[in-house]
């Protein structure tokens, strides 16, 4: 039990398989150690045992909301969803922003705990500190869409009132490995797989009715003068200013051009580092601009709406609307949100420049239910192989830049129509076991990775192989310095300190995430307004070393995990076209010229910082940051490491 503000101390447990709800509180030593959010959600699953099948019934699926979320705090309406993931194998905890962590947190709950596996199709109905299973037979074979709006026609309530929902798509309910879990406002909990694993367990949907019941922080003055110094921070940078940075004005896809004009962009499946890069190295083959799909663009031609999150004065949501034309059909679509990542694995990296085919992509796949980067990826990834016949056999393959056929393909992967659609949803790492295509994957530990060069920004490098859930931008997002300048500008180029930096990042970033609040505040908030806000809200004293040092507990206690599902050193690498040295490599272009990522010289900075052992967690650093759960590695600081069963 915790009496800390901004807790309710109530997490409700569901056994899907016999239909029954127990209810529990949080342990004070876990809240303390762990945060909330992403920290106890990964705790929660590490004590389930790291020896369960991701898509069995043991496997334990956790919505999670921090000590943060639904309060006045800036950007406190996330949640986090940890899981041990279908794509990767890997501990994986999954965000998403809008109202449903917020409604949560107002409807009595810190967090939801999913085990078993429901006989038939089943959502959750939460409401006032409670949790009733109903039958959701006929929302299964729904789109997201449809589903939302059964959902609002069959509940008294309202969503964007007091009414919000998280569901899957096809993608789950079939099985695609990189299936996600979206909100009423196409919010998405997107990489890892969890609604695939959602899908495994016959849980379509978690709806939540709640008032607005906001947290009332323990220490009001401290709050107080960490949320206005937090604001003003906000409101005076140059990336987050309400109706003036460029995170406002444009998005996320105000990164399109500035990562272009540094060659920073994967394209055409990460083989050149940017779009007129590749025109120039292969002028023989059609020529993409990126500023056709960026946000600059997207803002003047196709937006229609800027909707927010709770709390947020930022409103990066760009609403955009589009009339398409599809095989002779004239399609009109509209839908939220055209972002970089999207944009640029279904855009670039996959040869792709029309605009208004991305948007038509992104909310495809939102109704599927499947993450827009591993999608597009996958899709580049194919292109690839089907270049160099490695998909000969099959019926269907898939040519550069060809948006009729990948429009179709979303919903060959998300269904298994197709033979083309039914290997993709595998996800990379087996499609390149399969299909002996390792060269093709722009993969690490089995998911893709996002819109950033590791040849042109080396911290993105080191972020990508040592992300506990796989290629992820978001682990440690290096960029804040390599492109922004925040907290301070770095060379992009330069790989000395991009260990350490990435460490830093990694830490604050898990601090956010278990607050649960969006990691754009850091685009403005420090660790001083962190600590003012956390310790005003649970009316808790720690200093800015001790919550830094719970950062790194949590991501130490992820790396843990991985090891004892058998991860290590050998796992942290990078596709070998991006690294020095290896047989693979293809050196960068343009500004980026020559340029190949040093990956072993920034795990060994990197390694060092954490005092790890070749990427394994000795038990002596375990004892030091707390970590007292669990069989240990095996290995002590100096040592070798074990296998992860020894």
């Amino acid at each position: 039990m915790t009496d800390l503000g901004g807790f309710n101390d109530h997490v409700a447990r569901v056994d899907l398989t016999s239909g029954d709800v127990q209810y529990e509180g949080i342990d004070e030593e876990d809240a303390r150690k762990y945060i909330g959010g992403r920290g106890l959600g990964v705790k929660y699953v590490f004590d389930n045992g790291t020896d369960v099948d991701p898509e069995g019934p043991e496997n334990l699926l956790a919505f999670m909301n921090g000590p943060l979320t639904g309060t006045q705090a800036p950007m406190s309406g996330r949640i986090a969803v940890c899981t041990k993931s279908p794509l990767t194998g890997t501990v994986t905890d999954s965000h998403h922003g809008g109202w449903s962590g917020a409604r949560l947190k107002w409807s009595g709950f810190d967090g939801l705990l999913f085990e078993g596996q429901a006989d038939e199709p089943v959502y959750a109905y939460v409401e006032d500190g409670e949790v009733e299973l109903r039958d959701a037979s006929d929302l299964w074979g729904m789109g997201v869409h449809d589903t939302m709006d059964a959902i609002e026609e069959g509940h008294d309530g309202q969503f964007g009132k007091n009414l919000s929902a998280m569901a899957i798509g096809p993608g789950g309910e079939n099985g695609t490995k990189y299936a996600c879990i979206i909100n009423e406002d196409d919010r998405a909990s997107g990489r890892g797989g969890t609604g695939c694993v959602m899908g495994s367990k016959n849980l379509k949907a978690v709806v939540v009715k709640s008032g607005t019941k906001m947290p009332k922080p323990e220490k009001p003055e401290t709050f107080t003068e960490g949320y206005q110094q937090a604001m003003q921070l906000i409101r005076e940078s140059d990336v987050t200013g309400p109706n003036e940075g460029g995170l406002s004005l444009y998005g996320t896809n105000v990164l399109m051009n500035l990562a272009e004009e540094m060659d920073g962009l994967p394209t055409r499946n990460g083989r050149y580092t940017s779009t007129h890069s590749e025109a120039e190295e292969d002028p023989s083959e059609p020529n993409i601009d990126a500023e056709k799909v960026s946000g600059e663009n997207v803002r003047e031609n196709i937006l229609v709406d800027e909707p927010t999150c709770h709390s947020c004065p930022v409103a990066c949501k760009k609403e955009t609307e589009v009339t398409y034309e599809h095989k002779g059909e004239e399609m009109n679509v509209r839908g939220e949100s055209y972002e970089y990542e999207s944009a640029y694995a279904l855009g670039p990296n996959s040869m792709n420049d029309d605009r208004d085919s991305i948007a038509v992509m992104i909310n495809r796949c939102n109704d599927l239910g499947i993450d827009t980067i591993e999608a597009g990826n996958m899709m580049a990834m194919a292109m690839e192989m089907n270049e160099q016949g490695k998909l000969d056999d099959l019926d269907d393959g898939l040519e550069w830049g060809d948006t009729e056929h990948m429009i179709d393909l979303l919903e060959e992967i998300a269904h298994g129509e197709s033979e083309l659609g039914e290997l993709l949803a595998k996800g990379p790492r087996r499609v390149a076991e399969e299909r002996d295509a390792h060269d093709n994957s722009l993969a690490v530990k089995g998911q893709t990775i996002a819109a950033y060069d590791p040849r042109a920004m080396k911290g993105m490098g080191i972020g990508y192989a040592t992300s506990n859930r796989g290629a992820c931008h978001l682990r440690g997002y290096t960029p804040s310095a390599e492109i922004l300048g925040i907290p301070e500008k770095v060379d992009p180029s330069e790989w000395e300190g991009k260990g350490e930096l990435c460490a830093l990042f990694q830490d604050l970033h898990a601090i956010s995430d278990s607050f649960d609040i969006c990691k754009f505040n850091a685009f403005a908030e420090g660790i001083d307004e962190y600590v003012a806000q956390y310790n005003g809200m649970t009316g808790l004293d720690v200093t800015e070393d001790e919550l830094m040092e719970a950062g790194d507990r949590i991501y130490t206690l992820e790396r843990y995990y991985n090891n004892l599902v058998g991860f290590d050193g050998e796992d942290d690498s990078l596709p070998g076209r991006f690294v020095e040295g290896h047989d693979e490599a293809i050196p960068g272009q343009g500004g980026a010229e020559g340029q190949l990522c040093e990956l072993d010289k920034m795990k060994a900075e990197y390694y060092e910082r954490r005092q790890w052992v070749d990427g394994v967690v000795p038990d002596d650093r375990l004892d030091e940051l707390g970590i007292d759960v669990g069989p240990g590695t095996g290995v002590s600081s100096g040592d070798s490491p074990a296998p992860a069963d020894d």
